[in-house]
């Protein structure tokens, strides 16, 4: 059964913070606030933990999970970025934009789509993502949290707990986040195209291109 912690969304407490982050590295599947919706997340290099997640997702190793990064040099590390790209970035981080880049070799394979060899990146503008990021030192791997056969993502966290109290480790309570998921950036083209429209202004970031 999951964990369940209240936590304040602007000045989380440390203490809650290093535990949550310590349930991440034990290889636990936590649901956590982002500035567009709750999202669920996981350690990077754990297999098992990934496999999890994308079962509570109900989606294959097609769809792209998100790498969320502390801030642009940690992307930098996982994602290959020329010049153009990383003014886009700039333009939009931290946000509620998630990018689909070109992983570096940082990257397992396992974490890549399988054709593209492409990953997503976010930095998250929230006071919780970014303390539970600062306090594992590494990017977490994240998927919004949208069930499956749902048209939204869950809004807040007792609505979360009610449904996957058997399937999480922990829920993280800083109230709800809204059910509009971040917007989706395709990098990799000679221009930036939209994949989806969500929670995250076209206008911050200057000229794109819809799908």
């Amino acid at each position: 059964m999951a964990q369940y912690f209240a936590i304040h969304p602007t000045h989380p407490q440390p203490r809650l913070i290093r535990r949550a982050a310590e349930i991440v590295r034990r290889g636990g599947l936590i649901a956590y606030p982002t500035d567009s919706c709750y999202a669920l997340g996981c350690h990077l290099g754990d297999a098992g933990a990934q496999a999890r997640l994308r079962r509570v997702r109900g989606v294959d190793d097609k769809h792209h999970l998100t790498l969320m990064c502390r801030d642009l040099a940690e992307i930098a590390t996982y994602a290959i970025v020329d010049d153009a790209q990383f003014h886009t970035l700039k333009l939009a981080t931290p946000g509620a934009y998630t990018f689909i880049l070109r992983a570096t070799r940082e990257i397992p394979r396992r974490l890549q789509h399988p054709r593209r060899k492409t990953i997503g990146v976010r930095v998250p503008a929230h006071a919780v993502a970014l303390a539970l990021l600062g306090d594992l030192g590494e990017p977490m791997l994240s998927s919004t949290l949208i069930l499956p056969g749902a048209a939204d993502p869950l809004a807040d966290a007792p609505s979360i707990r009610a449904a996957l109290e058997h399937e999480l480790d922990l829920v993280l309570d800083s109230g709800s986040c809204g059910t509009l998921p971040s917007t989706v950036i395709d990098l990799t083209g000679d221009e930036a195209v939209v994949l989806r429209k969500g929670k995250g202004a076209l206008e911050r970031l200057g000229r794109v291109a819809a799908l």
